[in-house]
């Protein structure tokens, strides 16, 4: 089951109150956290140190953003023995990346990430995609004709070399991330350590309704990647729309005093999602924590609700014949296919 409650440890203390969620482990997961996709090696450094500094204990991470070795040293200067947070006091997630599906090469991932972070274990550990690509170095394989190089490796088989690691002491939790309702189910259904999280693209243009509801009724928490709407990702397009510019949420924010960002991240938290907002700005980075002095009201929440048009932003896209089309729509696991 999840509980909402309010997070009153020392870190709390010290530095902003900040409400968590309880995972069915019983881990306190803190409900805002700093993203770090997208952001580039010498300010992911500074993005960390500033989250820790203004009272974040949540960080996100994975392997394929390259940073890793970064955010470690970040770490390092806040976390441990005489720092200024035990390493109890911070939530670190990361993520096995699509090329590390095989089951003989989970455990080693898993020990690179660690080494990186420069940390002994995980808080969270999550399954990237469903999909699994050719093993090897390279990021993103690809055979003669350019196009991605798959692997047979069936995601269930995956989770299970994944099991091994918490009973390791590896990693404390095991989830997901851009698995469907379907996929999530049938990993359920044969799991000795169930998924407790499903890190997905959610934010009002695609505001994961059924799949919130879907995971809610398994137990496990919906974490909302790019939740902002990700108006920085590097394939956007002059006439895509942009989520904080909607002159509905600026109607919002000026009767809140809220920044647009801030009211986004309150809609999530009203909602029960966790969210992971990404900046390498000091100023934004605290402004993004600061969403836990005021309340949405039930108008302005079904307001947002309303912008819901199933606009998914995170996909990979190719061209095709002209056209832009789902670069991996074609592998057996691709997630997308399905309505949630």
């Amino acid at each position: 089951m999840l509980v909402l409650s309010a997070f009153n440890d020392e870190a709390a203390q010290r530095w902003n109150m900040s409400a968590f969620v309880t995972l069915a482990t019983g881990q306190r997961m803190p409900m805002v956290g700093l993203g770090t996709w997208k952001s580039a090696p010498g300010q992911v450094k500074q993005a960390v140190l500033a989250a820790l500094d203004c009272g974040y204990t949540h960080i996100d991470c994975a392997a394929a953003y390259g940073n890793e070795q970064e955010v470690g040293e970040a770490l390092a200067f806040r976390v441990g023995p005489g720092k200024a947070l035990r390493r109890d006091q911070v939530f670190l997630t990361s993520k096995l990346w699509n090329t590390k599906h095989d089951p003989s090469d989970v455990e080693e991932a898993c020990k690179t990430t660690l080494d990186h972070l420069g940390v002994s274990y995980l808080d969270l550990y999550l399954m990237h995609w469903p999909m699994a690509f050719q093993p090897g170095k390279e990021l993103m394989p690809r055979r003669e004709d350019g196009s991605v190089h798959y692997s047979n490796t069936h995601y269930k088989d995956t989770w299970a070399a994944m099991e091994d690691l918490v009973d390791q002491g590896l990693v404390k939790a095991i989830g997901l991330s851009n698995f469907n309702a379907r996929q999530t189910n049938n990993i359920i259904s044969t799991a000795r350590h169930k998924p407790v999280v499903n890190q997905v693209e959610c934010h009002p243009y695609l505001s994961q309704v059924d799949l919130l509801a879907h995971c809610r009724s398994v137990a496990v928490c919906l974490t909302a990647y790019s939740p902002l709407g990700s108006g920085d990702r590097p394939w956007a397009s002059a006439d895509e729309p942009c989520l904080l510019q909607d002159h509905r949420l600026g109607e919002i924010s000026k009767r809140c005093h809220k920044t647009p960002a801030q009211i986004i991240l309150r809609w999530h938290l009203q909602r029960g999602v966790v969210c992971i907002p990404k900046s390498v700005t000091p100023s934004r980075i605290q402004q993004n924590l600061q969403v836990f002095d005021f309340t949405l009201s039930e108008q302005d929440m079904k307001l947002i609700d309303s912008f819901s048009c199933s606009n998914r932003f995170i996909v990979p896209t190719v061209e095709m014949d002209g056209k832009r089309v789902w670069r991996d729509a074609a592998h057996p696991h691709f997630p997308f296919h399905d309505l949630y």
